[in-house]
């Protein structure tokens, strides 16, 4: 392997077959220039590099220490056996310099919010079990204690990367907030809090992470069943009346008008877990 480009001591940039890849080991770089080889048995992580990434990857190993990225790279090993699911490893580099950054604002008394902690601990259990890990990893290494906000971050990183290829935190905030809104509006629509234990609840959440991703992604489910709609609203008014509101508030906010299916699909979740949540009631 040939470096093209040298990052830091413990990073480097070569090409393969006209694909650009960053390859990481502690030393790997120590002492050498472009055009020099490489020692394999040194690397412990490659990232693909995206042909849009703008060297914006590279730019964050340049600042991010190594143990950082040693770090996320060993939560996001456990998220892979955990969840059994496709994860992105260029989430690895956006963690470790989020991780990097939390631990400096922390050294410096600088705290920061994350609003959307209830949602994730609610929506996201086992993201959120392994951002919980991770801070405690973080306090082993570094001797720094995170506060669970950041467990919460952490496990946005982790939900993005299952949800895209392009693992920056931006999409799984977005996702959050969009189910945060629209369970809040369910909420006051029908004056009752709901339980994230029950079955309907956790299915009705599933169904807004799916509507949430389609959404941003500019995708539509649309079916066009004018007269099964038409059956829906009759039989379950107040949840077609609550679906109504969400639609406004999704058109002022968004400029995203649903489809018919949508609203139907929608109605319908509302209605088992409002129905659900008044029978535990009684």
């Amino acid at each position: 392997m040939i470096i093209k480009r040298v990052l830091t001591n413990n990073a480097v940039v070569i090409e393969e077959n006209g694909i650009e890849k960053i390859v990481c080991g502690k030393g790997i770089a120590f002492k050498k220039k472009p055009g020099m080889k490489i020692d394999v048995s040194l690397i412990n992580q490659t990232f693909v590099l995206e042909e849009n990434a703008n060297h914006r990857y590279e730019d964050l190993l340049k600042d991010v220490p190594m143990p950082y990225i040693e770090i996320s790279r060993e939560i996001i090993n456990q998220a892979k056996l955990q969840l059994a699911k496709p994860i992105s490893d260029i989430v690895i580099l956006t963690l470790s310099d989020h991780i990097y950054a939390a631990v400096q604002r922390v050294k410096e008394g600088i705290s920061i919010h994350n609003s959307l902690l209830w949602e994730v601990q609610n929506y996201y259990e086992l993201e959120y079990e392994l951002g919980k890990k991770g801070i405690q990893l973080i306090k082993e290494r570094e001797g720094i204690d995170l506060p669970d906000d950041e467990a919460g971050f952490i496990a946005l990183h982790i939900v993005n990367a299952q949800i895209n290829d392009n693992p920056e935190m931006d999409s799984a905030y977005k996702i959050t907030k969009l189910i945060q809104e629209i369970t809040t509006i369910v909420r006051y629509s029908f004056s009752r809090n709901f339980s994230s234990s029950d079955i309907y609840y956790y299915r009705f959440i599933t169904h807004l992470k799916f509507f949430a991703i389609r959404m941003f992604n500019g995708k539509t489910m649309n079916n066009n069943d004018l007269e099964l709609l038409d059956v829906i609203r009759e039989k379950f008014q107040l949840a077609y009346n609550c679906v109504q509101q969400i639609k406004d508030f999704l058109q002022q906010k968004y400029r995203y008008t649903m489809t018919d299916e949508e609203i139907m699909y929608l109605t319908i979740h509302i209605h088992r877990v409002v129905n659900k949540a008044s029978d535990k009631n009684h």
